[in-house]
């Protein structure tokens, strides 16, 4: 089962891959760096997982969803947030948010995470979405700095760029550490972080990509594949008789938070 468009992948279930997404982002040391460092404490999942929850929603869902007006109004919002996100002498690496490439390798990890829940949910896990559909999620990118002509041109290069990408994926010890307290759940409330610590590692590591499994050291066995791709299957055939504004939240949801924001002046990010 294919989607007609890159619109039809919004589907509610994406956001079970947001941790698992996150760590393949910040694999690579600008991106984990950029976080781990970053002096924009709205931002910071671990002070205002809230806040960074609406406003990461809201990026997917105006790429994928909004409008061109609604997308340029983003890009500035979040650009005057990234202006304060840049390497200092202390840094152990050179980075910078602007940075197109460290931009698109974060764009490629969400374009996995929408591929990956939309196999898993038709019960094809590792299916390779059309061409058609691929392009049109360049947005993932292009919404911020990343060029049209970087987003690679077809569902094969898309490979090639991958696994380029994961020949620079270097996880030192304080991005590391940063891993392990996404995983813990160190940003929700005690009780909360206990009773969901199990499943939210289970679908975390089912998520993951080699070899980010193996140098966070995650056990997975084939059985454990088979449960986390039957439970996933079971969830599709839930979301796909939903109505397409309960299917799609909390994206759905964010993005309507976002245009009354702009209809009333309200900060976007």
């Amino acid at each position: 089962m294919n989607p007609r468009s890159a619109r039809d992948l919004v589907l509610g279930p994406v956001v079970l891959s947001a941790t698992a997404n996150v760590i393949m982002e910040l694999s690579w040391p600008g991106v984990g760096h950029g976080v781990a460092e970053s002096r924009v404490d709205s931002g910071n999942v671990m002070l205002h997982p809230l806040h960074r929850f609406r406003t990461t929603n809201a990026y997917l869902a105006v790429a994928l969803l909004g409008t061109d007006a609604e997308r340029a109004d983003y890009r500035r919002a979040v650009g005057r947030s990234h202006a304060h996100v840049h390497a200092t002498a202390d840094s152990p690496v050179d980075y910078d948010a602007f940075d197109p490439e460290l931009q698109r390798w974060v764009a490629l990890c969400l374009y996995r995470a929408f591929e990956d829940t939309w196999g898993l949910l038709a019960g094809e896990p590792g299916l390779r979405l059309p061409d058609a559909v691929y392009r049109e999620c360049a947005v993932l990118g292009t919404t911020l700095q990343v060029r049209p002509e970087q987003w690679p041109a077809d569902r094969a290069a898309f490979d090639d760029a991958w696994d380029d990408g994961l020949a620079h994926v270097r996880i030192d010890d304080a991005v590391r550490a940063y891993f392990h307290r996404l995983l813990r759940g160190d940003f929700l409330p005690d009780p909360v972080r206990r009773a969901t610590e199990p499943t939210r590692t289970f679908l975390t590591t089912g998520f993951l990509h080699e070899p980010f499994r193996a140098l966070l050291g995650l056990e997975w066995s084939a059985a454990d594949q088979e449960r986390f791709a039957a439970w996933m299957r079971r969830l599709g055939t839930v979301v796909h008789r939903l109505p397409a504004p309960v299917r799609r939240a909390p994206y759905s949801t964010a993005l309507a938070d976002l245009r009354v924001r702009r209809t009333l002046g309200l900060a976007l990010v």
